[in-house]
């Protein structure tokens, strides 16, 4: 057996034990599932950061997206994975994340298979991922925690709070990736565009509702580095 399938069905079981814990916090632990929703969001985050190191095969990545997304779809008709699916809002976030995880794997594989050096392929997965996992729960939990300046979007409320907490973390994340792998690039244009990338993230992220927001986050992030770094 290769490498990379084992390597795919041990990540597969790391996902599926994530989801049991989750569900056992839920059922057992009495945990809110907006919690648990969190847990799993930025766990599978920090799990996926393991796809360019172990996979470099970009239809195992698919399967593995495409089957998490099935089983994610199959929990919403049949009503399981209540940590994940237990909450009073309408949502696609669930479906949409491993969507975007296969999109930056793709971008990443890309200039990987170019043998780009500045800035180092795993950015382009590595900040947009880590965007998501990261700076999105510290934006809801500020603004749970500081609901200040509320605002409306659509049916989402979102706070000034949320938004600021979200650009400073997206920044400050930026400047800690351009340290790791962006070497030879000048700093008069890294730090611009992580400032860029922090704003018109913080946008994505208040103007995507339901859950789109997975998609919308990483994929600004994407853009803006493509456009800057090769266009």
């Amino acid at each position: 057996m290769s490498r990379d399938i084992i390597n795919t069905t041990l990540l597969a079981l790391s996902f599926l034990s994530l989801f049991g814990v989750a569900e056992l916090l839920y059922y057992k632990c009495h945990v809110k599932a907006e919690l648990t929703r969190k847990l799993v969001h930025i766990g599978t985050g920090f799990l996926t950061l393991l796809f360019p190191v172990l996979l470099h095969n970009q239809w195992l990545v698919l399967l593995l997206c495409a089957t998490f997304a099935l089983i994610i779809l199959a929990s919403l008709r049949f009503h399981f994975l209540k940590s994940i699916n237990g909450i009073d809002r309408k949502s696609h976030g669930s479906i949409s994340y491993p969507v975007a995880v296969y999109g930056c794997y793709l971008v990443y594989d890309y200039y990987a298979r170019k043998n780009a050096i500045a800035p180092d392929p795993y950015l382009y997965f590595y900040l947009p991922i880590l965007t998501l996992a990261i700076c999105d729960p510290v934006a809801a939990l500020a603004g749970k925690n500081f609901p200040y300046g509320r605002f409306t979007i659509g049916s989402d409320t979102k706070t000034l709070v949320g938004s600021s907490a979200f650009f400073v973390s997206s920044f400050t994340l930026g400047i800690v990736l351009f340290l790791c792998f962006a070497h030879g690039v000048s700093w008069g244009l890294l730090l611009p565009v992580a400032v860029l990338i922090a704003a018109l993230a913080a946008v994505s992220e208040a103007l995507s509702g339901k859950g789109i927001d997975n998609i919308t986050i990483p994929a600004t992030v994407v853009i803006i580095l493509v456009l800057f770094f090769h266009a």
